[in-house]
């Protein structure tokens, strides 16, 4: 059975310096698909340079981060007083009534049609948000809508998704914590025993820059970006078999 690798790098849209990395990682490493935030205000140049590479491009759903692009008056469940995004993940789908975390999720969708100018490779969501109830099954929803893959961060949402129709990676890896996950090394030892069927690696590289001060996972995407991009783990990929593609080239 072959090897199939997706490479997907989180965050597009995040900051100017994360978008920048994501498209570094891709042109001289082996990032091979990324996620855009809706959120957040995109810079145009570097959109431009999304739509013209060859990197498969989904959406990073968020109910977690900044503002909504629905009033905050309709997904009132969704938001603080002050009209933001609750930040974390299980207080904010323990409070979501599932008719405003549609509408807002929808929203995202329909926002990126006309942004990117195709569909999404796939879905997956911003802090995990998607792996819990009922923002897990909104996701699903819209992911059967569109036709379109779901990430699966363990065995148990894997055989939940498929049950419900939906395709997705056969193994997950990454995180992000205290210390940067993906170095050269790491990469270098998953690849190493890369399991067969289609693995994703959820990464996250960009530059550091002042806009990414508030993040708890900063300095570390510049150590990713280096792991990324080290003509090592390109030849490590190569030497092991292993097929890089993005979600919309799942076998």
């Amino acid at each position: 059975m072959a090897k199939y690798l997706i490479v997907n790098a989180d965050d597009f849209g995040l900051t100017a310096g994360v978008s920048r990395g994501i498209l570094e990682a891709h042109r001289r490493g082996i990032v091979t698909s990324t996620t855009i935030l809706l959120t957040r205000p995109v810079d145009v140049d570097l959109l431009a340079q999304l739509k013209a590479s060859r990197l498969g491009v989904g959406l990073h759903l968020n109910l977690t981060l900044g503002a909504p692009l629905s009033p905050p008056s309709s997904v009132a469940s969704l938001v603080d007083p002050d009209g933001k995004f609750i930040r974390d993940p299980r207080q904010t789908a323990a409070r979501a009534k599932p008719e405003e975390a549609g509408r807002e999720l929808r929203a995202q969708v329909t926002a990126f049609l006309p942004l990117v100018g195709r569909p999404p490779t796939h879905l997956d969501t911003h802090h995990h948000v998607g792996r819990h109830s009922p923002i897990r099954e909104v996701v699903w929803a819209l992911a059967r809508e569109l036709g379109v893959p779901v990430r699966s961060q363990d065995e148990t949402v894997r055989r939940a998704a498929r049950a419900g129709g939906l395709r997705t990676p056969d193994h997950f890896f990454g995180e992000s914590g205290p210390e940067p996950y993906w170095s050269a090394e790491r990469l270098l030892s998953h690849l190493a025993a890369l399991p067969d069927g289609v693995s994703e690696f959820m990464t996250h590289p960009g530059f550091f820059d002042a806009d990414l001060a508030y993040s708890r996972y900063g300095t570390q995407r510049e150590v990713e970006l280096e792991g990324l991009t080290d003509p090592s783990v390109r030849r490590a990929a190569e030497a092991h078999g292993v097929r890089l593609c993005h979600f919309g080239e799942l076998p």
